[in-house]
């Protein structure tokens, strides 16, 4: 077996590369290949695509969250890798070699699961209502080592408004350390932080800074793990495009009269269970969920032709594209290239659940990328976030409600299958032998990084 560590290195295309900001991935570009992303092109769905070898129908991470429909709950960035259906890549190299060992270092799905190293975001929730930095780990001890060694994990630049490369380095300086205690056969590693800035400034905004930091830290890991005789793959899940139209599907629904919503304190809450119909947004790709099956047809008519939605995926459609599973919607919506959908019911912001202005990734039914920024009509924000964290300090009940409402602000998105290859996902490696052709299928980087692993 040849040792071998894979960088996700989230939102990385080929469009990015080549300038002065990236010396060291450029060096990798005349060992890359495209990779043809599956729908939707997200972090969760592609993840357990490229670690299974399967599509969503298979696998059924049809989303970075979906309708539980046995629990009557939309939920978001689950942790169980349980919910990841099906053989790992793991197994089969332990079926190999049952010396195959193997270590996940913040992708995702990294609780509950057959990896031998484990390392994940996991904040602490405490019985008063506070949400503190923090991570889990298996073995149990690392975390609290690691903490230790470099400081708590940097949750708040990991999502959120402050998000920065230091969430990113932290991740690094982890994989050295597990490389250097454990020698996992296979080290997966997750860079998030292309992510952030490009879907707040779009690929096209300034970003040469965020560019040259993530190009320095991959460095860093190259240098690193090559010194240790390991093979070094850097890839993508999916690039990020510009955006400019954010769509609102559930306010289609509601003026159709066909969403649900629950008045509590003089804001409006979703309840799936009793709409007629009601949208699951994420990024660029939502699943419309109906809960009669004659209204299906008219469902798909209402969008066929709305703003900002390109395509409607009913049965045939989802089955053409692999995304033929249960937990996917009765009809998947794909957005046009420019825009992207949002998780929006509300008609007056003063109606807005209590969490919209909040980084609260578990409550809210969709993605919310906005929860990347603050709301510019806050006057003083450093003021405001001051006195809020000043009555955390103190032990008071607090709400960070920081986090604008305006959709237009977001400016890169990803999810729906690029039409320019060089816009989407890529695979890097300094064994480009292993390659069998110039493209590779998403599901095909499931045997090419076995055969990283296994192949002299």
């Amino acid at each position: 077996m040849r040792r071998t560590v894979v960088l996700d290195v989230v939102g990385l295309s080929r469009k990015l590369l080549g300038g002065p900001h990236t010396s060291r991935l450029n060096a990798l570009l005349p060992n890359s290949v495209p990779i043809r992303t599956i729908l939707p092109a997200v972090t969760c769905s592609v993840q357990a695509t490229y670690l299974t070898g399967r599509l969503p129908a298979s696998h059924g991470i049809v989303g970075n969250g979906w309708y539980f429909r046995e629990l009557g709950e939309v939920m978001f960035w689950r942790q169980s890798n349980q919910l990841v259906q099906g053989d790992k890549l793991w197994d089969e190299a332990r079926r190999r070699d049952p010396g195959f060992t193997v270590a996940n270092t913040f992708w995702w799905y990294a609780m509950n699961t057959g990896a031998d190293i484990t390392l994940t975001p996991r904040p602490l929730y405490c019985a008063d209502g506070r949400k503190l930095p923090d991570c889990y780990s298996a073995p149990l001890a690392l975390r609290d080592r690691f903490n230790r060694e470099f400081g708590q994990f940097p949750l708040f630049q990991f999502w959120g408004p402050a998000t920065s490369i230091a969430s990113s380095e932290w991740i690094g300086k982890a994989a050295m350390a597990i490389e250097e205690e454990f020698h996992p056969t296979l080290q997966f590693v997750y860079l998030p932080h292309l992510d952030y800035c490009l879907q707040k400034h779009g690929p096209g905004g300034p970003v040469e800074r965020d560019l040259a930091e993530i190009d320095r830290l991959c460095g860093t890991l190259l240098d690193y793990f090559r010194e240790r005789g390991c093979r070094v793959v850097i890839l993508s899940e999916y690039g990020i495009t510009p955006v400019d139209t954010p769509a609102h599907p559930n306010r289609l629904l509601r003026e159709a009269g066909l969403l649900s919503l629950k008045g509590d304190l003089g804001r409006e809450y979703l309840d799936p269970g009793t709409s007629r119909a009601f949208a699951v947004a994420d990024h660029q790709i939502c699943h419309v969920h109906v809960r009669d099956a004659r209204d299906v047809p008219a469902v798909k008519a209402l969008f066929e032709h709305a703003p900002g939605v390109e395509r409607v995926l009913d049965r045939e459609g989802k089955r053409a594209h692999g995304l033929d599973h249960e937990r996917a919607g009765d009809l998947v919506l794909i957005a046009s290239a420019n825009s992207w959908f949002t998780y929006y019911w509300w008609q007056d912001d003063r109606r807005a659940p209590d969490y919209a202005r909040t980084v609260n990734i578990h409550a809210k039914p969709g993605y919310d990328p906005c929860e990347l920024f603050l709301d510019p009509a806050i006057r003083l924000p450093k003021l405001k976030i001051a006195s809020v964290l000043a009555k955390k300090l103190l032990g008071f009940r607090y709400l960070m409600d920081v986090i604008p409402l305006d959709a237009t602000l977001v400016k890169g998105s990803h999810g729906r299958v690029t039409e320019d290859a060089a816009e989407g996902p890529l695979l890097m490696s300094d064994t480009p032998e292993l390659f069998d052709d110039d493209v590779i299928d998403a599901a095909g980087v499931y045997n090419l990084l076995l055969r990283h692993v296994f192949a002299d």
